[in-house]
């Protein structure tokens, strides 16, 4: 009889620390996990029939794992027997009768929707982040992304979903939503999100990205009318001037020469809001919209950005921030 190796018995002599393992481990270190499952804790069900239900502590982090590496719920369900570091990152032990399916994967991400969770997750996380220091919320930088959704009509009712748009830019058309956010301006970090159809206008949903607090507000130029809206708040509002008019400038008089430089400081500004959609999209494989409806793609979009904070954070949160 062939003798069984160590690596199947638990005692394993090779141990790469893969790129995986590592951030599963940072990820252990830096999300607030007790402040996020007393969260949802009040809205889990009691389980006092049936099947005993699996924690919310489990279940929270088999949905992390699935906004972190881009899987769909039959396809976290497949992981999860076939990758052990996913099991014990969910605390799972690989000796019990049973993981949960894919119907208990779906069944708790309808919790959280159904709650609006996420929002609170989202909130939960930047308190951490504050306490240590890491967002000042002095200003704000807003800015919104086209995410694609399905435009094919090859499905049960022949049709697109109604709550997705198309839009035109440049000389492309897009059909889906957009990603609205509003990121702190010294730490590049999301405080606010919001999701709308992929036609919405920027400038009407820039006071909704504001937190309330900041004193200056640094935007692209398609916000240009931002502070003459009716619900201007009274922030200084930071526009970038139109690509035409900028090549326009005559970059050798000094009038001209400073207002290049004026929009240059703007444009470095205006950088860290691209960071956290740098990181749903590169980091976190998040390219397309998963699921059908506005309200259910904004909640994932939340969780993405709130995920994004503690990625973007994690070093200094690792080193021992202030506070």
């Amino acid at each position: 009889m062939k003798q069984k190796s160590f690596a199947t018995t638990g005692f394993e002599l090779i141990t790469k620390r893969t790129r995986k393992r590592e951030f599963l481990d940072e990820m252990e270190l830096v999300v607030p996990w007790a402040d996020l499952v007393a969260l949802i804790e009040p809205h889990a069900p009691s389980g006092k029939t049936g099947r005993p239900p699996f924690a919310v502590a489990t279940m929270l982090r088999i949905h992390f794992m699935q906004q972190w590496f881009g899987l769909s719920d039959p396809a976290m369900e497949e992981a999860l027997h076939d990758v052990p570091q996913y099991c014990e990152f969910a605390k799972l032990d690989a000796g019990i009768t049973r993981f949960p399916d894919e119907s208990t994967i779906l069944r708790f991400r309808h919790l959280l929707e159904e709650h609006q969770l996420s929002l609170q997750l989202l909130a939960a996380i930047n308190a951490t982040l504050a306490s240590r220091g890491l967002m000042l919320k002095a200003g704000t930088v807003v800015d919104a992304t086209l995410i694609a959704a399905p435009s094919s009509t090859k499905n049960s009712t022949g049709q697109r979903d109604p709550e997705m748009h198309q839009v035109k830019k440049g000389n492309q058309w897009h059909f889906g939503m957009k990603a609205h956010i509003g990121v702190d301006a010294d730490s590049g970090l999301v405080h606010t999100v919001i999701g709308t159809p992929a036609n919405v206008n920027d400038v009407t949903q820039g006071h909704g990205l504001l937190h309330g607090k900041e004193t200056v507000v640094f935007a692209d130029a398609g916000y240009q009318g931002a502070s003459q809206r009716e619900e201007a708040t009274g922030v200084h509002w930071h526009v970038a001037m139109r690509p035409g008019k900028r090549r326009a400038l005559d970059k050798h008089s000094p009038w001209g020469s400073l207002l290049d430089k004026a929009e240059q400081i703007k444009a470095s500004m205006r950088a860290k809001v691209e960071h956290p959609f740098r990181v749903i999209k590169c980091q976190f494989g998040f390219t397309k919209v998963r699921y059908k409806g506005l309200a259910k793609n904004t909640a994932q979009l939340v969780t993405l950005f709130a995920l994004s904070n503690l990625w973007m954070a994690r070093r200094p949160m690792l080193a021992g921030a202030p506070g």
